[in-house]
Formats: C-alpha cells, sequence, structure tokens
C-alpha cells in the first residue's frame, strides 16, 4: 500500500511540474486517471461537431497492459477533457486497441485503428461512429487490411488515411519478416470504398515506401502522417524506436507512392537532458485547422515510464514546412 501511495504522489508532483511546463509552451496532456500517473500516446486530431477531438491511446483501468482509445475535447488546442473512450468490445481486441487515424467523410466518424499486443498478427481495423465519441460500429469485414509480399512479416500497425487524387491511401508501418526492422507501406482504396477488407489494394507489394536509412532513424520508421501542401504531399514520420530516442522527419511526394526525404535531419527532435521529452519526440500528427497548421506528437523524459501529448506550430514557405526555433 505504502509503495502505491509513493507512486500516486509522485505522479501528482510530475503533474504538476508538467503543468508549469504547458503554462510556458502550450499543450501538455496526459490522462492519469486511469493508472494514477500520465499516460496517452499516439494522438490523432480532427475538427468535428464545432470542437477539436483528439483520439489517443491509454491503459485501461482494469489490471492490464492492453490499450484502449480515448476521446477528448478542445476548444483552444491547448486544454482538452474526456468526452468518450473506444474500449475494447470484440474477440480480437482482446490483447487490444491503438494508434487510432481519424477521417470525417459525410458527416460521420471513421475510426482506423490497430489491434494490439498480438505479435505478427496485430492488423489495421475500421469502425464508424455518428457522433464521434460513442457507439463505434465495428466494420463486420475486420481486420480490413494486413500487408503481403516476401518483404514483411504481415503485420500492419499505425494506420493513416489520407484522400488524395480519387482515392484514399492507407499508410501502415509494419516491420521485415526477422520482426526487426520497422517499415512503412500503403495501400489504396477507390474513392465509393466501404473500407471493407476487399476494398484495399496493396500498392507496395515488393517493397517499402520508406525504410530506415539515416543515424538517427536507427531501424524503425513507423506513425506516418500526411498534409497536402503546395501540391504535393507531406509525410511526418517517426524515426528510431521508442525512446531510442525516437525523433520526427519529412518527406514529399507528388504521387503518394514514392517519397523522398526533405532532410537528412529530424525536423523536431527529442528534447535536452532534463527537459520533459528528452527521452522522446515521437508518433507525430500533423493537424490544419484552416488557418494554422500542428505538429501533435508523444514524448517523455524518463524512458516511457510516463507519456505526455503536446503540440508546436508548423509554419510553410516555398520549400515546405518547418519549426520556428
Amino acid at each position: 500500500m505504502a509503495k502505491i501511495t509513493l507512486r500516486i504522489v509522485a505522479a501528482l508532483l510530475l503533474f504538476s511540474v508538467q503543468q508549469v511546463v504547458a503554462q510556458k509552451t502550450g499543450m501538455m496532456y496526459a490522462d492519469t486517471t486511469r493508472r494514477g500517473i500520465p499516460y496517452s500516446k499516439n494522438p490523432h486530431v480532427i475538427w468535428f461537431g464545432g470542437r477539436y477531438l483528439m483520439y489517443s491511446s491509454v491503459l485501461p483501468i482494469r489490471g492490464s497492459d492492453s490499450r484502449e482509445i480515448e476521446i477528448t475535447e478542445s476548444n483552444d488546442l491547448i486544454h482538452w477533457k474526456n468526452v468518450g473512450m473506444m474500449c475494447i468490445s470484440e474477440a480480437y481486441e482482446k490483447n487490444g486497441i491503438s494508434a487510432p487515424g481519424v477521417l470525417v467523410i459525410d458527416g460521420k466518424v471513421h475510426v482506423f485503428y490497430q489491434t494490439y499486443g498480438n505479435g505478427i498478427n496485430d492488423a489495421i481495423c475500421h469502425a464508424i461512429s455518428d457522433d464521434g465519441v460513442s457507439n463505434f460500429r465495428r466494420n463486420p469485414t475486420n481486420p480490413v487490411f494486413r500487408p503481403d509480399g516476401g518483404w514483411n512479416c504481415g503485420r500492419a500497425i499505425d494506420a493513416e488515411v489520407f484522400f488524395y487524387k480519387d482515392q484514399y491511401f492507407l499508410y501502415y508501418a509494419t516491420r521485415d519478416p526477422k520482426f526487426k526492422i520497422q517499415l512503412q507501406g500503403v495501400a489504396t482504396a477507390p474513392a465509393n470504398t466501404n473500407f471493407n477488407r476487399e476494398a484495399w489494394r496493396h500498392i507496395s507489394t515488393n517493397g517499402p515506401i520508406l525504410k530506415p536509412e539515416l543515424p538517427w532513424e536507427g531501424e524503425c520508421i513507423e506513425a506516418a502522417s500526411i498534409i497536402h501542401r503546395n501540391g504535393k504531399l507531406y509525410m511526418f514520420y517517426a524515426g528510431g524506436y521508442n525512446n531510442w530516442p525516437q525523433q520526427i522527419g519529412v518527406a514529399e511526394s507528388k504521387d503518394g507512392i514514392n517519397w523522398k526525404r526533405m532532410s537528412d535531419k529530424p525536423i523536431l527532435a527529442n528534447g535536452l537532458p532534463g527537459e520533459w521529452n528528452s527521452s522522446e519526440s515521437g508518433h507525430p500528427h500533423i493537424f490544419d485547422d484552416g488557418m494554422r497548421t500542428y505538429l501533435f506528437f508523444q514524448g517523455n523524459n524518463d524512458q516511457g515510464k510516463s507519456w505526455w501529448i503536446s503540440n508546436v506550430e508548423v509554419y510553410w514557405n516555398k520549400s515546405g514546412p518547418y519549426l520556428k526555433q
């Protein structure tokens, strides 16, 4: 009991420190209600129903390490409060659901999420909600996508679905057959799709569209997030496994399939020793509200004992996106 009390006290102290940081730097959010420790990962933000909604991975209240999806709302992209949960409900989800990618289509919210905790069998699933915060109706063909091709292990995680040139692109992360290197692939579906399993056509059958090549990327590229600007697509991606440290890079493409890095350095690095994100600045989500562009990301300074979500504003010029120092 004493150890549990000390953990809660420590979490509260950390929470207080992070609120001071938030006052200086802007957004800092983490759920603390489920385990007494700050824990929120894998952010994805939309504008829906006159408010910003953020979907993120959290630990469930019950005593397991599986994941579920929290929905929070905000009117300023800084302060967030819980308004709903997407909880485990199907047998194929029993070990957890995680890493939501979200689209608003014809007034409904579509969530593309991964099963969690199943190794090479993790795959992309799909659900629809009318209000974005409750009654998530699962696609009857779930899981709707996992890749084929000899270059990968058959796993698919970190879904990002983006509409471009009259079709939907599904970007996903997978691993090589030895389950060591994290790689990026893509599939497509037609504009009139129902997102069922048979609708997806795997494009990257002969190899990944992006793989780790730079020193800071280590053995991992994952968590693609896409935005359309300047007549092309920009992919914000995570390089390096969690707390390696994971950092964020940018690549560009004109067709959504062939990608070129914009720099050999991350656009957003992990923080300096002592800063809140010294262990990681990772798992990006790029979000444009029509006036400004924000890069949401996860971070921590304790090698993953806690997880926080923050954002920074992204600026644009003819060369592409950049951050102000």
